[in-house]
């Protein structure tokens, strides 16, 4: 019994790392085009729902769309009523997987046709071409989850009087049985952390006759509520819409079991005749697909109405104000591993500390120009705000270090390469506005006069400054083409053309008699304005090798 019972998790692993493989390879191969559609997706909802159905039915698992979807609305990229479609869709595009497996799991010699095309990929796996490379390992995770499934009914024991003694209470007795289902059903899927590895025990389990059509439709059913636990999971700690797009996940599916549920025995009698026969499994799938389609039916027309419930049920929380302490809240991958929606998080944290040090850089220039004003709480603020870039700093290097894995294509690793050596600039462009802060707060305090004509002289390189950092800001996470770089480059020379001639300017006074001490501050000045637009350029040449 205990031998039985490893055999079929073991053979319930190799399908889980087969669907791993599978799945990581097509997000590779596609993954910059699914990034796209859902960058882009419009706000016609029955768009939404086809988009949710095209991609999970291409990564071959809804948790992962879902998952996706969270960390979109997470970062901004899509709205509430936007997400609600694609969850839709989600739920659809994961009955792709129940009728691979009952079409091809069990009426083929499942092992024949796993081997030959783990045969087929394993030369693409092994070109230079890295896009051949993805698609060989997606067909690599396609053999071996066929492989998986075939243990799988292998190792599942077959019907006889001992089992049917043991389902048997459980079986029969109407609505009890219904809900009892159900509960397994979610509880298999919540701990194989797959509604597609739920539905191919469930599908097994009825091939070998140990389940009965209506018991395991009530399984696939509870498979539905199952699964939404990686969403839920995936909104611990983002923004209060990555919340409610979860929540969103959870009612819709708990609604669409309960609506199936009250016209159970009446809808699988309308499943017996659309596929008549004895081919349980091919009832199975049918019901799945039938479920989720008239769920989305039933639904689409009320996605507003479902926005408006979750926000009551998840009001929005009052925001502080000030500047806390930065913590980059993102999808852990141990949940479900999507690398490039990972990229997508990173590039808005990108985009968000390239604003920080644009502000800090806004805030100095006021100080700077009202020498004798105390303006206590500007430089308090921007000591709060380089003290948050460093923060952000080392948790986006941390992130983006977790997101350089092998699961990351081509594109991806040259993008995170990038990205690191950008917030490494950015936090360098920080120290520089700290540094002239503390440099405008000795003045003051110690009363050093600068020369008359200073704070005007000064306002041609501050001003292309602003400039450069506004030309980083917009271009953030797009790749520079050649021309533009030059605009960079015409920038750089002109402020190292200025810092020149104010150097000159600088030795000029001092032979005259300036004061020493005023002087020396205003060329460490120049020097830190100086170093900004270096390390402008150098976010500039960074985005030049960004795909």
């Amino acid at each position: 019994m205990i031998i039985n019972i490893m055999e079929i998790v073991g053979a319930l692993g190799v399908f889980l790392f087969g669907m791993k493989i599978m799945s990581e390879g097509i997000q590779k191969a596609a993954g910059d085009g699914l990034q796209s559609v859902l960058n882009h997706i419009t706000s016609n909802r029955f768009v939404a729902v086809l988009t949710g159905f095209m991609i999970t039915a291409i990564v071959q698992s809804s948790s992962a769309t879902t998952v996706m979807v969270v960390s979109f609305v997470n970062a901004g990229l899509l709205n509430l009523t936007q997400s609600i479609g694609i969850i839709m869709g989600a739920n659809i595009g994961t009955t792709v997987t129940g009728w691979i497996v009952s079409i091809l799991g069990f009426k083929f010699k499942i092992s024949a046709l796993a081997l030959p095309i783990i045969g087929l990929g394993l030369p693409f796996y092994f070109s230079k071409s890295m896009k051949r490379k993805d698609w060989g390992e997606f067909m690599i995770g396609f053999g071996i989850l066929f492989l998986g499934l075939s243990f799988l009914k292998e190792t599942m024991p077959k019907l006889d009087a001992q089992m049917v003694s043991f389902l048997g209470p459980y079986t029969g007795r109407g609505t009890l049985s219904l809900v009892i289902f159900i509960l397994a059903g979610a509880l298999i899927t919540i701990i194989v952390h797959s509604s597609s590895a739920s539905m191919a025990i469930t599908l097994t389990m009825a091939y070998n006759g140990l389940l009965p059509l209506d018991a395991a439709a009530a399984m696939v059913m509870g498979s539905n509520i199952g699964t939404t636990i990686d969403a839920m999971l995936a909104s611990i700690g983002t923004n209060i819409n990555a919340k409610r797009a979860a929540r969103v996940h959870i009612l819709f599916n708990c609604a669409g079991v309960f609506v199936i549920a009250l016209f159970f025995n009446p809808f699988l009698a309308l499943v017996r005749i659309i596929v008549p026969g004895d081919e349980i499994t091919t009832n199975l799938a049918m019901f799945h697909t039938l479920f989720n389609i008239l769920n989305t039916l039933i639904f689409i027309g009320f996605v507003p109405q479902i926005a408006k419930l979750v926000e009551a049920l998840i009001p929005s929380e009052t925001v502080e104000t000030g500047i806390g302490k930065y913590k980059l809240n993102y999808i852990d991958s141990t949940i479900q591993n999507v690398p490039e929606i990972n990229i997508i998080e990173a590039q808005k944290e990108v985009s968000h500390m390239t604003k920080v040090v644009e502000d800090m850089f806004i805030i100095y220039t006021e100080v700077l120009k009202h020498p004798k004003k105390k303006m206590g709480a500007q430089v308090k603020e921007i000591k709060a705000l380089e003290d948050f870039s460093d923060q952000m700093q080392e948790e986006i290097t941390k992130f983006l270090i977790s997101c350089s894995g092998d699961s990351l294509n081509q594109n991806g690793r040259n993008n995170v390469s990038s990205m690191m050596r950008i917030v490494n600039e950015l936090e360098s462009i920080g120290d520089s506005c700290y540094n002239l802060i503390l440099l405008s707060e000795r003045r003051f305090k110690k009363d050093i006069p600068l020369h008359d004509k200073a704070v005007e002289e000064l306002l041609p390189i501050i001003t292309l400054v602003q400039k450069f950092l506004f030309f980083i800001k917009s271009r953030i996470n797009e790749h520079m083409d050649k021309e533009t770089l030059k605009e960079a480059y015409v920038m750089e020379n002109k402020m190292e053309s200025i810092q020149k001639n104010l150097k000159k300017e600088v030795r000029k006074n001092l032979k005259s008699g300036a004061d020493i001490k005023g002087e020396l501050l205003y060329l460490d000045i120049v020097r830190h304005l100086e170093q900004i637009g270096d390390y402008c350029l150098n976010i500039a040449q960074a985005l030049r090798i960004y795909n």
